[in-house]
């Protein structure tokens, strides 16, 4: 959702740097905080600015990109050594297995970081501090008795 009261309308974000910034998994809004704490777990806040991050909602969107890229990337580079060369079938596993591995989990973070500076960019989620029509992420309680 991109903030659009003309009343208090929030300054526009620069997104080319702050995706830049994301891909070298920094904070959108400082550069030099970490954005993660983990593999890919996203800070609650960044460590150097404070700027709160713990609104994103990557969910499985980097996953989908990276198949995506890393299929097109694996892909025509084993059709191509097959034509060419046709090896064995236990040469395309110990090549392109660990190939397109080492590819997946090394884009993730770069992925995963672009994507969560394109929210923070574009006001989504939380990160529009203006903004309190979110729905709560939290089901509601039920009550006491009742089974799923």
């Amino acid at each position: 959702m991109t903030w659009t009261d003309t009343t208090t309308q929030a300054p526009p974000r620069d997104k080319r740097q702050a995706i830049l910034r994301g891909l070298c998994s920094r904070c959108p809004r400082c550069g030099r905080g970490h954005l993660f704490r983990a593999f890919l777990k996203v800070a609650d806040h960044c460590p150097h600015c404070g700027e709160a991050l713990h609104h994103q909602r990557a969910d499985d969107a980097p996953a989908y990109f990276v198949i995506l890229i890393v299929g097109h990337l694996v892909v025509p580079l084993a059709l191509s050594v097959e034509v060419a060369l046709a090896p064995p079938y236990w040469v395309h596993a110990l090549l392109w297995g660990p190939l397109a591995t080492v590819l997946a989990l090394g884009m993730l973070p770069a992925i995963k970081g672009a994507i969560v500076a394109w929210q923070w960019a574009n006001y989504m989620h939380g990160f529009n501090p203006h903004d309190t029509s979110e729905i709560p992420l939290s089901a509601p309680a039920r009550p006491s008795g009742q089974k799923r």
